[in-house]
């Protein structure tokens, strides 16, 4: 049983690795990294949010974090602004807007060739399952 829960493990985190390389590599074209994309993603989802809160949300350390909000105001993909005592807002300019959405597109054409092997079935089952996973860590 060990040996069949590591090649589990280990499928799971070799998709996620494919997807992860595919993903960054594509996102280039629109001037942005897979990293980049998902804290726009999630400060999207999020407008106004901190570090802290953007860090968890994008499976981050609040410094690593940190850095990559750095790199993004520069880029001029979003805004830090102050809010109530020392925390910090972020918010997405127009054109990290811009980038999210050709992020999106390129997204969707990526996790559909990931995914092709799949049906529609198959892949609302390994979304079940998945979920369950994650829902029994807290058990």
């Amino acid at each position: 049983m060990p040996d069949e829960l590591q090649v589990l493990g280990r499928a799971v985190k070799q998709a996620q690795y494919h997807q992860h390389r595919a993903l960054d590599s594509r996102l280039t074209s629109v001037g942005t990294t897979l990293a980049q994309w998902d804290a726009l993603r999630a400060i999207s989802r999020s407008p106004g949010a901190s570090a802290r809160e953007l860090a968890a949300a994008t499976f981050q350390s609040e410094q690593a974090f940190g850095t990559l909000a750095g790199r993004c105001a520069a880029q001029g993909l979003i805004e830090r602004r102050p809010g109530n005592g020392r925390r910090i807002e972020h918010y997405l300019t127009e054109t990290g807007e811009q980038v999210l959405k050709a992020g999106h597109r390129i997204a969707d054409e990526v996790l559909a060739a990931c995914y092709s092997a799949l049906s529609p079935a198959d892949r609302t089952t390994l979304l079940d399952l998945l979920q369950r996973v994650e829902a029994g860590k807290d058990a």
